[in-house]
């Protein structure tokens, strides 16, 4: 019994708020919110990580923007990203941040707005078009 609680926690792999973090890579910056750590492994083998680490996950999102690649969570876990930059040749950083109620607000906030503006958008060009087909519809009484 003894033996597997200690095997079980020697194979585990490290975290972050839950989320994977990958070995032996040199902390950056670490608080609360958020982790930053440096490693001398190329960005794909990076890549490769998260990718394994993540793939049975529900509500997570791969972006790749190029240099970058960005995963999120759309779900309920106590993270919001991790960012996987390539810094130079066989180096990359990684980014763990934790989600927060800006994020979340400002999200919710974009969509109330967004919502709106696509209404004011339809109701303006129903007005134009109504007014051209009632003009349209007199000159032929």
């Amino acid at each position: 019994m003894m033996l597997w609680v200690i095997s079980s926690g020697i194979s585990s792999a490290e975290d972050f708020l839950g989320a994977p973090v990958m070995p032996e890579g040199k902390v950056v910056t670490q608080t609360d919110q958020r982790l930053k750590k440096a490693y001398d492994v190329s960005y794909e083998a990076a890549l490769e990580y998260y990718r394994k680490a993540l793939k049975d996950e529900k509500d997570i999102k791969f972006l790749d923007r190029g240099t970058d690649m960005h995963i999120e969570d759309h779900g309920a876990r106590p993270w919001h990203s991790i960012s996987i930059v390539k810094v130079g040749e066989g180096k990359t950083e990684v980014v763990t941040k934790k989600d927060n109620w800006t994020w979340i607000l400002g999200t919710l906030t974009l969509r109330f707005f967004g919502v709106f503006a696509v209404l004011i958008v339809l109701y303006i060009v129903l007005e134009i078009s109504g007014a051209i087909i009632s003009r349209v519809v007199k000159a032929k009484a």
